[in-house]
């Protein structure tokens, strides 16, 4: 095995390496950034979609407000997202509130 052959398996694993690995690393970094990023206080959706409010932090899991006087254990790596504040505005009905209208 030399020569074309062997150059061409060597493209071959470099071509997956920047395909497939490096971003799949690049995701799980930001995905511990956000996790390490999580204070009380945040909105937080789980995994399974749940959304609520963080109101206490423990090494492995944290405890997460999903109704008033209803405050669930949830594993950290449970976390799928921060909520970002201005999609926090929707109110209990589950409704957004109404966007201001162009008067033109």
């Amino acid at each position: 095995m030399s020569g074309p052959g062997f150059l061409l398996i060597i493209v071959a694993f470099a071509f997956l390496y920047f395909v497939l690995v490096r971003p799949q690393k690049k995701r799980q970094l930001q995905a511990r950034q956000m996790l390490d990023a999580v204070k009380i206080g945040d909105e937080v959706v789980t995994a399974a979609g749940i959304y609520g409010r963080v109101t206490e932090l423990h090494d492995d899991d944290l405890m997460v407000e999903i109704a008033p006087n209803t405050v669930v254990k949830v594993a950290r790596r449970a976390i799928g997202g921060i909520v970002p504040p201005q999609d926090a505005e929707i109110d209990a009905s589950g409704e957004e509130p109404p966007a201001a209208e162009d008067g033109g």
